[in-house]
Formats: structure tokens, C-alpha cells, sequence
């Protein structure tokens, strides 16, 4: 099969389409022919080499996390799934690739492009943990600090179907990518404090940071106590006090939720751009930015 492969550790240019072997569902998987791959910014880290303390891969290693494709194979065991299926889900190999194994899965929803639900595993699941270490229920007021992003829209619509207020950070040409499903945006920087303030003058109840540009401990003032901040991309977060996710459990339940919004209208994904399997360096480009606006995705094949 055809897969993205680094063989070492460097910039986009480094990423190449080979011929590998295909990989097989184990127990308690499924594999699909992939359509597309979603481009998270774990990915462009993980062939940086700026996680391998924590992250180690086994070079070459087929980059990805998350994938889109219709069901071929299915482990020993799987009850929620059958050859044929169209499902999206965290990859357990390489998600770029025109086979990919995944551990965790749910229906596509029929209103979805391929793009879209390839880009929803790692989002979704990430959304899904950190809003549930913060307990993001009802009637809460939740800031989402760089609320722009993959992880912030889904995390704003994850909320905001739990009945939460949500209050998120972006650049101003962002607003309206906020505003769109019902969150309330402001600008972050200097002052977020204030401006917090006059958009919820009772308080935040809950902060999840999901850039990692040192606003925790300007965070932790804005609720009732640090344990009520959460960061996906500050491991110093912890040093305050608040807690740091990076996938130690995997909140997988987010995936059939987002499924059964999406179904209902009440849930997205943002598409910034689609690139063809060769232009994969390409897309890292694009995601490294740091200024997509919603997922970049790569095209892997026809349905």
C-alpha cells in the first residue's frame, strides 16, 4: 500500500509516499480503506521529533493519527462495526496511508464529506477528555483559549450541546468562526481578564487551554481554582496546579456523540484546506502555520 513515511526526524520535506506492507485488525479492531486523513499539530510535533521523550515512533513511521474510510476488516470481537461500514476514528497505525487500523470508531455522519470526518478523530477525542476533566455540564461558563483551532471549534460545540455558556479567545478575523455555532468571542493577549469579565460578570467556571502560549496561570485566576483549568499543549500546567492532557486515557464516547449531533445539525467540522497524498509536506506547512482556519486534510483515494 501507498502510506506517508518519515525515516527521520525534520521538516515537512522530509515526508515521502512509499509502498509498505498493509496492516490487520487485531482484536477489538476494525481496518478501512482510508479516503482521507485529518492533520492534527501532534503530527508535524511527532515528525519534528519535539515529543519523542514521550511520544517514540519506530522509524519509518507512517505519520497520522486520525482517519475517514469505509470498513474492510474486523478484529476478533467487534460487535460495532462490518465490511462495508462508513466510519471515521483514531488511528492504531499511521492514519496516511490506504489502509489504516483503528482502535476507536463511529458512523459517518451522512451529512459529513470524507474531509470532515477525517478530520474529527483526534479533535473530537481531544475535546471530549478535556472537557470532561473540567466536568462541562449544564449551565456552567467554560473560556476556551485559542478557541480557533481544530480542537476549539469542536470543543465550543461539544460544550455548548452539554447546555454551557462558552467563552472563546481567537484573532479578530476568527470571531465570526466562533460566533457561527453560538460561543461568545473576544480577543486574547493583554486584558483577557477584563474583557472576561464583562461577558461573564458571575465568573468562569472552567478554562481549557489548547495553544500552549503560557496563559495558564492567567487562566487559573479566572475560575474558582486551578484544578479547573485544563491545557492540551502546556505540560508547565501542572507546576500551577492545573492539569495537563495529552492522551493518557482516551475519551472515545466523544465519537459517536459528535456522530449523533452531527446528525442533528448541531456539530461541525471546519474545512481549511484538502491536499492529495504527494502533497502531504505541504499540508504540514499549512497546519505548522498555525493559521488554518479549521482542518487541514489529505485526500487519500476515491471512495
Amino acid at each position: 500500500m501507498r502510506a506517508v513515511r518519515f525515516h527521520e526526524y525534520g521538516d515537512p520535506e522530509i515526508l515521502t509516499v512509499d509502498q509498505t506492507a498493509e496492516p490487520h485488525a487485531g482484536p477489538g479492531e476494525i481496518r478501512i480503506r482510508a479516503i482521507a486523513a485529518g492533520v492534527n499539530p501532534v503530527d508535524w510535533k511527532i515528525r519534528a521529533g519535539l515529543v519523542r521523550e514521550f511520544m517514540p515512533v519506530e522509524l519509518p513511521g507512517i505519520i497520522g493519527q486520525d482517519a475517514a474510510g469505509i470498513v474492510d476488516e474486523v478484529g476478533d470481537g467487534v460487535t460495532t462495526a462490518a465490511v462495508g461500514d462508513e466510519v471515521f476514528g483514531l488511528a492504531a497505525t499511521g492514519g496516511t496511508a490506504e489502509f489504516v487500523v483503528l482502535s476507536a470508531w463511529a458512523s459517518k455522519p451522512a451529512g459529513w464529506s470524507w474531509e470532515q470526518a477525517a478530520g474529527a478523530g483526534v479533535v473530537v477525542e481531544t475535546a471530549t477528555r478535556s472537557l470532561d476533566l473540567l466536568g462541562v455540564a449544564e449551565d456552567m461558563t467554560v473560556l476556551i483559549d485559542g478557541a480557533a483551532g481544530g480542537v476549539g471549534t469542536a470543543a465550543i460545540q461539544l460544550a455548548l450541546a452539554r447546555g454551557a455558556r462558552v467563552i472563546g479567545t481567537a484573532g479578530s478575523a476568527n470571531h465570526e468562526l466562533l460566533r457561527s455555532p453560538g460561543a461568545m468571542p473576544t480577543t486574547y493577549g493583554a486584558g483577557l481578564a477584563e474583557r472576561v469579565a464583562a461577558l461573564a460578570p458571575e465568573g468562569v467556571d472552567a478554562a481549557l487551554d489548547t495553544v500552549g502560549a503560557g496563559s495558564v496561570p492567567e487562566l487559573i485566576t479566572l475560575v474558582p481554582a486551578p484544578a479547573q483549568v485544563v491545557s492540551i499543549a502546556d505540560p508547565s500546567a501542572t507546576e500551577h496546579g492545573a492539569h495537563m492532557t495529552s492522551g493518557e486515557t482516551v475519551a472515545a464516547h466523544g465519537l459517536a456523540e459528535a456522530a449523533r449531533l452531527a446528525a442533528a445539525g448541531r456539530f461541525t467540522i471546519p474545512i481549511d484546506s484538502v491536499f492529495d497524498l504527494q502533497e502531504a509536506a505541504d499540508a504540514h506547512h499549512r497546519s505548522q502555520t498555525g493559521h488554518a482556519h479549521g482542518k487541514v486534510v489529505i485526500r487519500i483515494q476515491n471512495p
